[in-house]
Formats: C-alpha cells, sequence, structure tokens
C-alpha cells in the first residue's frame, strides 16, 4: 500500500542544481556558494543571475543583465490602470497576483516550448524587473498617490526605494535591503516555488506561472510570518514580559511566531544574517528603535533556552519584519510583496530548469470515500 506522507513533507519531488540546504549544519546555498559570501560580496543583481544561469557573471554580463533590468522595468499603461481600478483595501498579494497574471497577455509567446529563445528569457528578465516596480506601484496607488517612474539608473534596490518614496535614500538602507533580497532570493522547493513548477510542468506560460507562486507566498503559513512576528512583540510588550507569555504559549502548545523551521535544526543562517546587520546598523547609527527589537532578542534568548533541545531557533521571518519596519519604513501588507520581489529571482530559476527537463506532475492518492456501489434503482 502507498505509504501516505501529509504536506509531502521530506518527499523528494525534482532533482535541482539551482540551491541546497544542510539544515544540521545551518548553511543555504545558491548555486554552491553560500548566501554569508553572497551578502558579503555580491548584489541582488549579480545573485539573480547566478540563480537564472547557474554561474557567476563576467564584470561584462552583470553591466548587460543591469541595463536590460533597466530598460524593461517600465509597467504596460493597461497594467497600470488595472491597478488603479482595484480596491485600495485589497490585499497587496491579491493584487500583484493578478497584475502578474495579466502581463502574460502581453507577452503570448513566451513559452516553455523555446525556454532559451531570446524572447522567453526576455520574458523571465521582466518579471524579475517588474515584479519591483509593481510592488512600489500599489504601495503609492493603494494610498491614492500617482506612481513614482521607475529611474533607468539607479540599482534594482535602489530604485525600488525611490519608486516608494520618491527620494534617494542612503546608501546604507540601499545595502540592506540589497541584502535582505538576496536572502530571500531563492530557498529549495518551499510551497511557493513548487506551485511555480506545478504550473510549470503544464508548460503554461512564465507570466503565469510565478502568478501561481505569488498566489502560495499569499498564504498566512508561508509568506506572511514576518507580519505575525510583529504583532506577537508588540502583544508581549517588553522584554520583561517575554518569559511568562512564552511559557504560557507552550503550555496550550500555540506557535510562537518565528520560532523553527522544517528544513533547520539549528537557527536559520538568514536569521542570524539580519540580527547581525540590524545590530550593526543601529549601532554604527546610535539608532534607539522600538520595544520589539529588544522584546525579540529576548524571545529568541528564552526560546533557545527552552526549545533548542527540540531543533527549534528563529528563522527569517523573526528579524525580517523588524528591519522591514523599523529600518526602511515600510508598513506591513507590503511585506509579503517585498518577498515575492526578491523571490522571483528563484522562481524564474525553477521554471526555466522545470522546463528544460520537463515532466508534467501527477502524484497519486490514497482514496478514503466509499466503495463501488450501484446507483438505487427507481
Amino acid at each position: 500500500m502507498t505509504e501516505y506522507i501529509p504536506g509531502l513533507a521530506g518527499v523528494p519531488a525534482t532533482k535541482s542544481a539551482i540551491s541546497s540546504i544542510d539544515g544540521e549544519k545551518g548553511i543555504l546555498a545558491y548555486r554552491g556558494y553560500s548566501i554569508q559570501d553572497l551578502v558579503e560580496h555580491s548584489s541582488f543583481e549579480e545573485t539573480a543571475l547566478l540563480l537564472m544561469n547557474g554561474e557567476l557573471p563576467s564584470p561584462k554580463e552583470l553591466s548587460t543583465f543591469k541595463n536590460i533590468l533597466q530598460k524593461r522595468n517600465e509597467v504596460k499603461r493597461k497594467i497600470r490602470h488595472l491597478l488603479w481600478s482595484l480596491p485600495p483595501t485589497g490585499h497587496s498579494m491579491d493584487v500583484l497576483q493578478t497584475a502578474m497574471a495579466a502581463m502574460a497577455t502581453f507577452y503570448p509567446d513566451a513559452g516553455a516550448s523555446e525556454p532559451d529563445s531570446a524572447y522567453t528569457q526576455n520574458a523571465l528578465i521582466k518579471i524579475i524587473s517588474n515584479m519591483s516596480t509593481l510592488v512600489a506601484m500599489w504601495t503609492r496607488i493603494s494610498r491614492g498617490y500617482d506612481p513614482i517612474p521607475p529611474s533607468n539608473k539607479m540599482s534594482y534596490a535602489e530604485n525600488f526605494m525611490y519608486m516608494c518614496f520618491g527620494e534617494e535614500s542612503d546608501p546604507e538602507i540601499i545595502n540592506l535591503l540589497d541584502a535582505s533580497l538576496i536572502l530571500h532570493a531563492e530557498h529549495t522547493i518551499n510551497a511557493s516555488t513548487f506551485s511555480t513548477m506545478v504550473t510549470a510542468s503544464t508548460l503554461a506560460n512564465p507570466f503565469s506561472s510565478i502568478a501561481s507562486g505569488v498566489g502560495t507566498l499569499a498564504g498566512p503559513l508561508h509568506g506572511n510570518a514576518n507580519e505575525n512576528v510583529l504583532l506577537m512583540l508588540d502583544e508581549i510588550g517588553s522584554a520583561k514580559n517575554a518569559r511568562p507569555w512564552i511559557e504560557n504559549r507552550l503550555k496550550n502548545k500555540q506557535v510562537i511566531w518565528g520560532m523553527g523551521h522544517r528544513e533547520y535544526k539549528t537557527k536559520d543562517p538568514r536569521a542570524t544574517i539580519l540580527e547581525k546587520m540590524i545590530k550593526t546598523y543601529i549601532k554604527k547609527n546610535g539608532l534607539n528603535l522600538s520595544n520589539r527589537f529588544e522584546t525579540a532578542l529576548e524571545v529568541e534568548s528564552i526560546c533557545e533556552e527552552l526549545l533548542s533541545q527540540k531543533g527549534v531557533y528563529p528563522n527569517v521571518d523573526f528579524y525580517s519584519g523588524i528591519l522591514y519596519s523599523e529600518i526602511f519604513s515600510f508598513t506591513k501588507e507590503h511585506f509579503t510583496p517585498i518577498f515575492a520581489m526578491a523571490r522571483s529571482a528563484g522562481w524564474v530559476a525553477h521554471w526555466h530548469e522545470q522546463v528544460s527537463h520537463n515532466r508534467i506532475f501527477r502524484p497519486t492518492q490514497i482514496y478514503t470515500g466509499a466503495d463501488f456501489r450501484d446507483y438505487p434503482s427507481s
């Protein structure tokens, strides 16, 4: 009898050369390069090209890629009108999924039959480039403001901040955002990547496939955990309240948001990097963040004491919300779209890998319904 494994936990669903995780040692690597090295030495543009092509680009290749990203970052006028027609209270991820799916109608020839054609390759770059423009546009449109046109001279991270706030950002902020985008760009076969691959396996248009990934990332169990971390920290209130709050949650077998990950038995390396970046930035600039950060540090300390023997440590969501809200000044409804913006690089790489060695996904099931029976006679 076929064994049932809920959620396909641990079931190999594909072979991939894009990224790898060593959960015991807490290592995440893109194409063999550790994220620590990429954050320290690379840029989001270079990392995106690494994920797409398999190797670090030459300076000339990287310059060409940056130029293409900049030239392709404008959004079609009718897509812009589509966003204006949506309710400003609409969920930002639903808006992003709608816009991405609609883009397929403008690029119908971007197909899986020729994934290496210049047309399809440009469409994949268009997805990465337009993702940042769409996210920035909705941060403005949802508040009733006209979108700020993208620049064709700024880096990816710098341009996103400019489109959101209408002014040039501090270089340190740009570097922090660039590092955050690298950390979120790829993470093996997670739920949103898998849904992208399943859709791609039908040889669907890449825009439609990435729209599937956006829709999956919108779910509260996948993409918006960092929002819940902030709500949790606000509920705790201060570091001195952390222990009784955590002990009560554990007693009642309730979730402690931002703690634990299926793949890691130690601290998520992305969380380690984010924590270090936040500490370095606030120390260098003499900043005082809200109680959230000190509360988060205390929550981590207590959870390490109480949960480390179970392999439960902070994941990337534990600190990313603090970075987005306290340092970048984004509101929580835009956290997950920024996640999607970064992850578009990984989704595009997986779309190409899937269709290049394709077999349509068709898992089986274990039937639990009624036995065969006759239709009752009249």
